[in-house]
């Protein structure tokens, strides 16, 4: 099954999903444990029926989830047509979903060096080339962020090796960096935006605003 593009995901027209890198990432406002225990009971079971299961994350007030093609290694139509049904429980349920709230996390590392500090990295992080890619190491569980290594050409001994990457819906993307600014950051550089703005603090440590556009 081929993977979707980032324009392919928009077309579909899911208004309570956005796409974070390679997945769909929906927040469900439940407002209490009981009602997003049912939430997550009809998705196991729509999960089930698909044979098509996602990451769920039920807390007291939301339910989260998460949804790829492990095999494909992205976003298929399988992702799709089973992030519909989880909308339609959600609706029926009369949960409302918050799209600009989801996000996640990634941790970079400038790196000259990339494929002989990588293996260092996942022995680290506990874990194994099955969970690793070329330029990164990824958590299969999601409960640690990923490590992504950026090449880098800087010699500065000071330079800063690690920073943060943010990644965003692509329509909150702009206002994110509208408020860092805001609150007391500067933009380095928008060169690369939209998929992602160069931001710092006020002592210049810098983080990654990215979105999924420009990407694919």
């Amino acid at each position: 099954m081929s993977i979707l593009t980032g324009d392919d995901v928009a077309a579909a027209d899911l208004p309570d999903w956005r796409q974070l890198l390679q997945a769909l990432h929906a927040r469900f406002r439940t407002g209490d444990f009981a009602t997003g225990l049912a939430l997550v009971n009809r998705i196991g079971a729509l999960a089930e029926a698909a044979n098509h299961h996602p990451d769920v994350d039920l807390r007291y007030s939301l339910v989260d989830v998460r949804l790829q093609s492990h095999d494909a290694g992205g976003i298929t139509s399988r992702d799709l047509a089973l992030a519909r049904e989880i909308s339609a429980a959600a609706a029926a349920l009369d949960v409302a979903a918050a799209p600009a709230e989801v996000q996640t996390l990634e941790v970079a590392l400038d790196s000259k060096n990339r494929a002989g500090v990588r293996p260092f990295w996942l022995a680290v992080l506990g874990g194994s080339a099955e969970a690793s890619r070329d330029e990164e190491v990824v958590d299969p569980t999601g409960a640690v962020p990923s490590l992504w290594f950026q090449g880098t050409d800087s010699e500065e001994p000071d330079r800063q090796r690690f920073h943060l990457d943010i990644v965003v819906p692509h329509d909150v993307a702009q206002e994110r960096v509208a408020q860092a600014v805001a609150a007391g950051g500067r933009l380095v550089t928008d060169e690369f935006a939209p998929s992602f703005y160069v931001l710092a603090d006020a002592e210049g440590n810098q983080v990654c605003v990215c979105t999924w556009q420009d990407r694919d």
